[in-house]
């Protein structure tokens, strides 16, 4: 016999500063397959503003990335219980942005990155937000293959979407590619495409581009 049972749990997030509540902007950014928040927000210091918050949640799975020892990477899911996992970054995503916003007297405007295996993760938990988020950002990554395409379209008819991709990523296959194209254009809203040289890694000049 299987049962369930809800529990509290602690998760952590890195941000880029204190909050001082006089931000107009807000980036929510969830790194990718077994890497670490802290890490992945240096990656961004490039964009760091004084306006702008930005915020890495790390995923509440970890593992050792070779062995049984050794450096350690967080993971959004697995295919191992994949509706739990879902419903469990979403509820854990919503605490994180809710903790943040209630103390703004002015809501920021919320922008969202997902890099990787986060992009998949960052449609599913923008899918079921109750705030407006105003900028979607794939980075070497897409939508997830079974995203309720009606309440994603409801959701993300007023965001600008965009998904950005490395000419030499080894992670994006052309058969990824095409499934992509043909999921996104099933999609009520308009999906920007940006390409620049590289793999499966950000890209600074792309990365200033689109967060101006």
């Amino acid at each position: 016999m299987k049962a369930s049972i809800t529990y509290r749990h602690r998760g952590h997030y890195h941000m880029s500063h204190l909050p001082n509540r006089n931000e107009n902007e807000i980036i929510f950014v969830l790194h990718g397959y077994g890497q670490l928040a802290e890490f992945f927000l240096k990656k961004l210091e490039p964009i760091f503003r004084e306006e702008r918050l930005i915020i890495v949640p790390e995923a509440t799975n970890y593992a050792y990335q070779k062995g049984f020892s050794g450096r350690v990477g967080a993971i959004w899911m697995t295919s191992h219980e994949r509706e739990t996992a879902i419903e469990n970054n979403n509820n854990y995503l919503n605490s994180v942005l809710e903790s943040v916003l209630i103390k703004y007297e002015v809501m920021p405007s919320i922008k969202v990155f997902g890099f990787s295996q986060g992009a998949a993760t960052a449609t599913r938990w923008v899918s079921q937000l109750a705030v407006q988020v105003d900028k979607l950002v794939l980075w070497s990554g897409g939508f997830a293959h079974d995203l309720n395409i009606t309440q994603a379209g409801e959701k993300l008819k007023k965001t600008e979407v965009i998904v950005v991709l490395g000419d030499e990523d080894p992670m994006i296959t052309d058969e990824s590619i095409q499934k992509q194209n043909e999921f996104i254009a099933t999609l009520p809203f308009e999906v920007t495409r940006v390409e620049f040289k590289g793999g499966h890694d950000l890209d600074l000049p792309t990365l200033r581009s689109i967060f101006a």
